[in-house]
């Protein structure tokens, strides 16, 4: 096995995978999060109890620890990627110093997903660690009220700055690679290719775009 993972190939295909699977979790934590745009106590209700299906269904609590799991083994093997890649460079290519042969965030992915981390780690401690462990008051219906929580966040301008900005650096983040990861898996054939970068391309930015106009609305319409 450790033959294996100190292949580098094989490391970039874990890399792939699991990042490809939490794009798929983006998409399902997106749908979830858009009804925070219903107005009034349906919203509220309807928000908290989605919240409270999360937190509380076996398959959705199997399907979180694969998601947690899946957090970790892609930083820590992108972490090993990036020291290998670094490490691998003594002397520095005459290439690196052009724009030419490379877009901007594939030459800085370790940086934009450091950022990334942060933003995680401060969005858990706002959200997913008052839902399992703060003292959240009851709705009128008998679930934790997340969406009183999510809306006071949201109404500090600050967050909603750093949440907006954090899109966008998952936005740059994601555009390369999602299409990297294809790459990797061999998927990115010559016939596919162009289909490929412009869906990668769209999905980039489409769901971050979408991620940021949540706390932009509820900041907005608290004003």
């Amino acid at each position: 096995m450790n033959r294996y993972f100190s292949s580098t190939l094989f490391r970039k295909t874990l890399a792939a995978l699991s990042g490809l699977f939490l794009t798929l979790f983006l998409i399902g934590h997106l749908i979830g999060n858009l009804q925070l745009f219903i107005p009034g106590e349906m919203g509220q209700k309807q928000f908290n109890q989605y919240a409270l299906f999360m937190t509380s269904n076996p398959v959705v609590k199997i399907l979180s620890y694969v998601t947690y799991a899946s957090i970790l083994l892609h930083v820590f093997v992108t972490l090993i990627l990036t020291i290998k890649s670094k490490s691998a460079r003594n002397i520095a290519y005459a290439e690196s110093s052009g724009n030419s042969n490379s877009h901007w965030e594939s030459r800085n992915m370790a940086i934009l997903g450091t950022f990334i981390m942060i933003f995680l780690i401060i969005h858990l401690k706002s959200f997913w660690y008052e839902m399992h462990f703060g003292e959240i008051v009851m709705d009128p219906w008998g679930n934790k009220d997340l969406h009183s929580v999510t809306m006071v966040a949201f109404e500090q301008l600050w967050y909603v700055i750093f949440y907006v900005l954090s899109m966008i650096v998952l936005a740059l983040h994601l555009k390369h690679g999602v299409e990297s990861a294809f790459q990797t898996l061999g998927v990115k054939t010559r016939l596919y290719q162009s289909t490929i970068h412009k869906a990668a391309y769209f999905f980039s930015f489409a769901i971050p775009a979408l991620f940021a106009t949540i706390p932009i609305y509820i900041f907005w319409k608290q004003l």
